[in-house]
Parts: C-alpha cells; sequence; structure tokens
C-alpha cells in the first residue's frame, strides 16, 4: 500500500471527475461506487458515462465498454507466466482487482523478485478503496462544483501512466514497439469509433514485440 500511495494521490483527481461526469448524466449517489466498485475500469467507466442517454444504448455501451476492457486479457497474459504455482481459486479471484496500476507495479515487481500475491492485494486494496471513494466524493460534489475539468483535473489520467511508462522503461531497444501502440493508436482514434484504439494500440505494440523476439 506504501507503494500505491502516490498513484492513489494520483487516483484523486479523475476519481473526482467521473463522478462528477456520471451526476451530470443522471446517475444517482448510489450508482456511481456500485458502477465503480463492480467494474473497476477507468478508461470504460469514461467511456460508458459519456456514451450514458436516456433511456441508454445499452448494447452500445456493453460493446464499447468490452473494447476498452480487452487490454486486460493482454495484461493478463504478461503475467500468467508468473502465476502458475498460485491456485486458480485464489488467483483468478484476486485478478478481478487487476487495473493497469496493479498490473504495472505487479509485473515490475514479478521481474525483479517473483510474483508475490500479498505485494499485489496491498496495492490493489488500496487503489480499488480509494478508487470508489472518491469517485463518490466527485458524485456528492458534482453538482456543486459543475464541469471540473475546467480546473485541469483531467489531466490526471494521462499523468499517472506517463509515470507508470517511466517505471517500465527498458533503454531506447524497447521504444518501437511503444512508438508503434502510439501510432497506431491515435490513427484508430481519429478513424475509427470509440474505444477501437486500445485494443489495435495494444495489438500493434505486442506484435513489434514479438517480431523483435524472433530476430
Amino acid at each position: 500500500m506504501r507503494v500505491s500511495l502516490p498513484i492513489m494521490v494520483g487516483f484523486v483527481p479523475f476519481a473526482l471527475v467521473l463522478g462528477a461526469q456520471a451526476r451530470m448524466h443522471q446517475f444517482s449517489l448510489l450508482d456511481v461506487p456500485l458502477m465503480t466498485g463492480l467494474n473497476f475500469g477507468g478508461g470504460s467507466e469514461f467511456a460508458a458515462v459519456g456514451l450514458w442517454t436516456s433511456p441508454p444504448h445499452m448494447l452500445l455501451i456493453v460493446g464499447v465498454t468490452f473494447l476498452v476492457n480487452s487490454r486486460h486479457i493482454l495484461m493478463g497474459a504478461t503475467l500468467a507466466p508468473y502465476l502458475r504455482r498460485i491456485p486458480s481459486k485464489i488467483m483468478l479471484p484476486s485478478l478481478f482487482f487487476m487495473c493497469d496500476e496493479t498490473w504495472a507495479l505487479s509485473l515490475t515487481d514479478a521481474r525483479k523478485t517473483g510474483f508475490s500475491l500479498p505485494y499485489y492485494m496491498g496495492i490493489s486494496s488500496g487503489l480499488y478503496g480509494s478508487w470508489i471513494v472518491f469517485t463518490f466524493f466527485g458524485a456528492l460534489l458534482g453538482p456543486i462544483l459543475g464541469d471540473v475539468t475546467r480546473y485541469g483535473f483531467d489531466m490526471a489520467f494521462p499523468a499517472v501512466f506517463f509515470v507508470l511508462l517511466r517505471g517500465m522503461w527498458k533503454g531506447v531497444g524497447s521504444m518501437l514497439p511503444w512508438l508503434a501502440s502510439l501510432s497506431v493508436a491515435v490513427a484508430a482514434y481519429l478513424v475509427l469509433p470509440k474505444g477501437w484504439y486500445v485494443p489495435l494500440g495494444a495489438l500493434a505494440g505486442i506484435t513489434v514485440s514479438w517480431m523483435q523476439a524472433r530476430t
């Protein structure tokens, strides 16, 4: 939990943004912690709130949420070699708490000392709890604060990811997959429907990494 504390602080601004935006789309105070607690995927929750109408187009929301969360398939695959000694009945429920930040920190630690379930759950519990709490506060304060993005809070989302990328930096040799992923994601974001840039960018990076590993 101590390791995850800086990220927990970084969660606060965009958790408040999500909660406030959800209230602007007619979510109740109970709806917001239910959504963030049952889904626990910030990107897909922002997408769902952005697509929310009255009545909501549920198939569209489910489809976009699946696309955005599909990155967890690749994230889980990278962790799989480190999880073989942990019983499935323990590991599978624990993976519910995996988000981008827990994955990045746990993978970095696993590469150094092997995968530690207590370390993973210590990170996850802090991030999961803070996400639910501060999205609720965002929903509570949203009607008072109005559009909180005008305070620049939404910049916290990409800022956290830049910090995570810095921690996973291995040198110039690792740039090519990152650049391929970035280029494909930007192109898909500009020309394709919402959500496609996430799996396509991830697949581009994985493909380049695989090609590098074969040479």
